[in-house]
């Protein structure tokens, strides 16, 4: 008897919790204890989708320049390791210059970044532009480098070294144009309009993946530096 009248009180509290809607929230229903979450972990975020499709199209993308480069680098040390004609080249003195330019981009770029994600549309088309203008003026003298290695009458196939300078710079500098035109992308897009979420994410998400790639190729460049350079 006794076990009867527990029995009952409980489904008694049971149905006045379920009456009360308990996990009661985004998307509960009355009279229903397992509510769904509506725009909870369960419901997939738009700009969190778009975001992570987009860095990973361009991780895969720097993973192939990685590639790349790695088998560049070997060879390059093993030629220089196992080479009676290796002469190791001066350094042009425009490259310190370069490298300084190309690192100040990465922090432009940035700033472009942080603006847009803070709706902030005209600093961040004014920062994307100061990145463009960066990357131009990187290419520019990396061009300029190689004019004073001619001047100096270090040509492509004086030795090894400079062959592997002007081949690496020449990669580098191929792939960093990429990237402006990436670049060049997002100013065109500077003028869209928020008019909606999809559009909105989509934006954000170009920006973050056109910011992995650049910061990759600062990145590389100070590597490329170091090791034509310094590495011995």
């Amino acid at each position: 008897m006794e076990i009867q009248v527990e029995m009952a009180t409980t489904v008694t509290r049971t149905e006045s919790l379920i009456d009360k809607g308990i996990g009661s929230g985004p998307g509960s229903r009355p009279g229903n204890g397992f509510h769904r979450n509506g725009g909870g972990k369960n419901d997939a975020d738009p700009a969190r989708l778009y975001a992570a499709r987009y860095r990973m199209g361009m991780w895969v993308a720097v993973a192939g320049v990685v590639m790349l480069f790695t088998a560049l680098t070997s060879a390059y040390i093993v030629r220089a390791a196992s080479s009676n004609d290796w002469r190791p080249i001066g350094m042009p003195g425009v490259l310190w210059l370069s490298t300084l330019v190309i690192v100040i981009s990465s922090l432009t770029l940035e700033s472009a970044r942080r603006s847009l994600k803070e709706k902030r549309d005209g600093v961040y088309g004014r920062w994307v532009l100061i990145t463009t203008v960066l990357g131009v003026a990187f290419l520019v003298s990396q061009l300029a480098a190689w004019r004073q290695l001619v001047r100096q009458g270090v040509y492509l196939s004086t030795n090894p070294h400079s062959s592997f300078f002007y081949l690496l710079t020449a990669a580098h500098g191929v792939h960093l144009l990429g990237g402006i035109l990436a670049l060049g992308f997002l100013l065109l897009r500077t003028r869209q309009r928020r008019d909606s979420v999809s559009a909105e994410s989509r934006r954000v998400g170009a920006v973050d993946a056109v910011s992995i790639y650049w910061h990759f190729m600062d990145g590389l460049w100070v590597y490329l530096f170091l090791l034509l350079f310094f590495w011995k």
